[in-house]
């Protein structure tokens, strides 16, 4: 726990020394300012596409822009061969970016939308849908270690979050998009401005639970096959 606690530490620092919070500020400020232009009454229909898809940049890629950044310093393949456990390492970037899209985004809806909103329901659906996309984008990033590399296959990687939101598209949806990840945390979010039934709040809470450890197992398993063995210590 103490070293959970010390890479957590260490973890926000360089965020903040990188400029993760800024950036987050002035993403926040963006996004205030294009919910002052919707009318009150769509707010609510609109707010878990906005969360849900901004969450993507404080946790898929700035995850990955870490790892890149650790990786050419040489830090991470150092971190092997310390008692820090990949489960620990994992972890920290999983708490420390999920911190970061919880201030960010919790500022966006007090500010762009009001308090008239369950907080429990949307935290609860963030930090799922946060902690998802973290993982997700250690998994993508794990095997490549420029940010010329990586910037292409990211975006293809990307598409793969999008059919959750078919429905905002006018698509029609269906019983297929509840086995998709992210349904779970967009139901949570959603339920949060629009209310829920018991049901779908069972399956948001359980499924985002069970997806986030499942992520979580493979990405224990891919830091042991493309940082461990690419270290030369496995």
């Amino acid at each position: 726990m103490n070293r959970l606690a010390a890479t957590l530490v260490c973890d926000i620092q360089l965020q903040i020394r990188n400029g993760f919070y800024y950036a987050a500020g002035f993403v926040a400020l963006i996004n205030i300012l294009i919910l002052a232009q919707l009318p009150s009454e769509a707010l609510a229909h609109w707010m878990p596409l906005l969360i849900l898809s901004n969450l993507l940049i404080n946790t898929f890629y700035f995850v990955a822009g870490q790892v890149l950044l650790e990786k050419g310093e040489g830090t991470l393949h150092a971190q092997v061969v310390t008692p820090l456990k990949n489960s620990e390492y994992l972890a920290s970037k999983v708490l420390s970016l999920t911190l970061l899209s919880l201030l960010e985004n919790l500022l966006i809806v007090l500010v762009g939308y009001g308090t008239e909103f369950n907080p429990v329901l949307l935290v609860s659906g963030m930090i799922g849908a946060a902690a998802m996309y973290t993982l997700c984008g250690f998994v993508a990033v794990s095997k490549y270690s420029s940010i010329n590399e990586y910037l292409f296959p990211s975006f293809l990687y990307t598409l793969a979050f999008i059919p959750p939101f078919f429905p905002y598209g006018g698509f029609e949806g269906g019983w297929f998009l509840y086995l998709h990840p992210l349904q779970a945390p967009l139901i949570l979010v959603q339920g949060a401005f629009t209310g829920m039934e018991r049901g779908e709040l069972v399956y948001g809470a359980f499924a985002s639970l069970v997806w986030v450890i499942g992520f979580f197992v493979l990405g224990r398993r891919v830091f042991v096959r493309f940082i461990v063995t690419e270290g030369g210590t496995g």
